[in-house]
């Protein structure tokens, strides 16, 4: 069998996975799972799938057997929640006036939500695109970056995800997508990400980060002499949460050698970190901004290109010109999410239950070897498991177990490179709720360890 990679999250094919479906899925799931194994190509990471939904709302999915599982995985487009009522009736209402705008038209809705757009983002970032999904957000940002510079070349990161499609496998950098699929896009360069836990150039051995890989991005900044751009996830899912010293010192290295900085935030825009935009966090204003999965409320798909308004120089080309670039459905979903994250001050309550969660993780450190490390910024968490604290050998089959025991419990999470439990729930959670998660996961830790809490 080909090797199974782990960077982007767990894999669909495993032991552990035939074992927990043979002890949780009825007949009815299991011929329905049979039924799309048939009609859809297998991939890895999705299909064959693990179970299946009949229903979701909050921060909760259930399944076709009507066990409930609280989703801290959530594709990462459920800021609002599951089913959110506010936004399902701005889609049903847009529905009975206008459903779809064609080519060459514009609509009130879609121009309403690049205003708010613009009013939203920091600096100057004033110009917006639509598009049906983040990569090809991701495809129109690096066009423009090649319009605007007159340069090609990119710099983006190792273990870094940026989408699916040629191009973005490109730029990103996990195996997963990229291996035994070249020739890749030319001139895409990679640097290692800001991990300070895992650091390549041994930070943790000098006291902490010392600011080695942003140095390194200069280096390669200085020598290339003509890179377009340099695009990055503020903070990856793992999450790897970088010093904001880090990207300011980034931010200057790309206009000291003319490059653009982009910053993918599609995963986590809208008041996961606790801020409205993830790079608020680090005092840095980037030239592009690409947001989505969350925007459409998690109901209807849709992404943005945020670009400073000098970036206004492709009028001659087509960046995106995608059918449902101005989809007033999905503009209407879009705005309703921004009203309610506004109105409800979820990114506010994300910092507040994220530091809450992270200060409670850090507890179970103490009572958990396994446990590496923890970290946070909002609702955006990670939970490394370790087979030894000094050697930090990653705990692999370990957090798998992890994972499915959880799943028993009534607990859904992702797994990243392997070891890393990534919690990313819904920014409506109750501080009640976390606390009953962490349980969940704690009694696990617990149970493989041989140990009672």
């Amino acid at each position: 069998m080909p090797v199974q990679h782990k960077s982007e999250g767990d894999v669909n094919i495993s032991p552990r996975r035939t074992q927990w479906q043979r002890d949780n899925l009825d007949e009815q799931t299991r011929k329905l799972l049979e039924e799309d194994a048939k009609y859809f190509l297998q991939q890895s990471l999705s299909t064959p799938c693990l179970n299946a939904m009949r229903s979701c709302g909050g921060i909760y999915i259930e399944d076709l057997q009507g066990n409930r599982y609280m989703d801290f995985h959530g594709n990462n487009v459920h800021q609002v929640g599951f089913a959110n009522e506010a936004v399902i009736a701005a889609i049903k209402e847009q529905l009975d006036s206008l459903p779809f705008c064609t080519r060459r038209y514009t609509n009130r809705t879609a121009v309403d939500l690049a205003k708010k757009l613009t009013e939203l983002a920091p600096g100057n970032l004033n110009k917006v695109l639509f598009a049906p999904g983040g990569t090809a957000a991701i495809g129109m940002a690096l066009k423009l970056a090649r319009i605007a510079t007159g340069r090609f070349k990119t710099i983006s990161m190792w273990d870094a995800f940026h989408g699916a499609s040629l191009d973005a496998i490109s730029i990103g950098g996990e195996s997963v997508f990229r291996q035994n699929i070249g020739p890749l896009l030319p001139g895409t360069e990679h640097a290692p990400p800001p991990d300070e836990y895992r650091c390549v150039f041994g930070c943790s051995g000098r006291g902490g980060c010392d600011l080695v890989c942003a140095d390194y991005i200069e280096y390669m900044l200085e020598k290339e002499g003509d890179i377009a751009a340099v695009i990055a996830e503020p903070v990856r899912s793992t999450p790897f949460i970088p010093k904001p010293e880090y990207w300011q010192a980034i931010r200057k290295a790309c206009d000291r050698h003319g490059a653009l900085l982009i910053f993918d935030e599609i995963p986590h825009a809208l008041g996961r970190t606790g801020k409205m935009f993830t790079c608020e966090n680090f005092g840095v204003v980037p030239d592009m901004l690409v947001i989505g999965k969350g925007l459409g409320g998690g109901v209807v798909p849709i992404a943005a290109l945020i670009a400073r308004e000098d970036l206004d120089v492709a009028g001659h080309i087509a960046l995106g010109h995608y059918t449902h670039e101005k989809s007033p459905v999905a503009c209407a979903a879009a705005l309703a999410t921004i009203r309610y994250i506004e109105s409800e001050g979820l990114a506010a309550h994300a910092a507040e239950i994220g530091s809450y969660a992270l200060g409670r993780m850090r507890d179970m450190m103490d009572f958990h070897p396994l446990i590496g490390d923890v970290r946070g910024l909002g609702l955006l968490m990670g939970i490394e498991l370790v087979k030894d604290r000094k050697t930090r050998e990653r705990a692999t089959d370990e957090a798998e177990a992890v994972m499915y025991g959880a799943l028993s419990r009534g607990l859904s999470f992702k797994l990243t490179m392997g070891n890393i439990l990534t919690l990313t729930p819904a920014l409506t959670i109750t501080r009640e709720e976390m606390d009953k998660a962490l349980g969940i996961i704690e009694e696990c830790l617990f149970e493989i360890e041989g140990r009672r809490a």
